[in-house]
């Protein structure tokens, strides 16, 4: 007689399906909230910047100078911009669905991150939900596809969408600016000219 052993989901794997269903939930809550407030009164920034706090002095010392001092535009920021005292989904989702996009800057630390793992699905849900151009890959680091390969998410949206690559030091960096000023003007139906690979 042939005996079948029952599978079991393990507590992780449940936890995990948990937290992620409820993370989609969030999402799909805050989209029908957002979208009512954005036809009434616009969005609160023009960008959620995603990031490791390891590449923090980047965003610092690249992003928000070229970005807000010389384009005009409103970045939201964790450390600056975050409520004190919310949980941080919550402040995670209220800075990606305020703004009109989100831009996630690669490295291999951001890779690693919990929160960045949280921040991309969020964005990602609102890009395959909306059918917007609102997100924004920037890669600071080359990181090979196989090494990309543990990381489902992110592969499924490099394999199908454009993105940036910061300059190697000594390189001019104008061309990436430009590029990163066309993806942020960018609207629905839109497909901004942005080639990764050339810098």
């Amino acid at each position: 007689m042939l005996h079948l052993k029952a599978v079991t989901p393990t507590v992780k794997t449940v936890t995990l399906r948990l937290v992620y269903a409820y993370y989609l939930f969030l999402a799909f809550l805050y989209d029908s909230k957002k979208r009512q407030r954005q036809h009434q009164q616009g969005f609160q920034y023009d960008a959620f910047v995603s990031y490791n706090s390891q590449d923090e002095l980047w965003v610092l010392r690249e992003l928000l100078p070229n970005l807000e001092a010389d384009q005009g535009w409103r970045l939201c920021l964790h450390h600056r911009d975050f409520e004190p005292g919310k949980p941080i989904i919550d402040n995670i989702v209220d800075g990606i669905y305020s703004s009109r996009k989100t831009i996630c800057v690669i490295t291999r630390s951001y890779l690693r991150s919990e929160w960045c793992s949280r921040e991309i699905q969020v964005a990602s849900f609102r890009l395959f939900d909306e059918q917007n151009d609102v997100l924004i890959l920037i890669f600071l680091e080359d990181i090979p596809a196989t090494q990309l390969s543990p990381y489902h998410r992110m592969r499924k949206l490099v394999k199908k969408r454009t993105y940036l690559t910061w300059p190697k030091p000594g390189k001019d960096t104008s061309v990436f600016w430009q590029k990163l000023q066309m993806a942020m003007n960018t609207n629905k139906g839109e497909n901004p000219i942005l080639l990764g690979q050339e810098n």
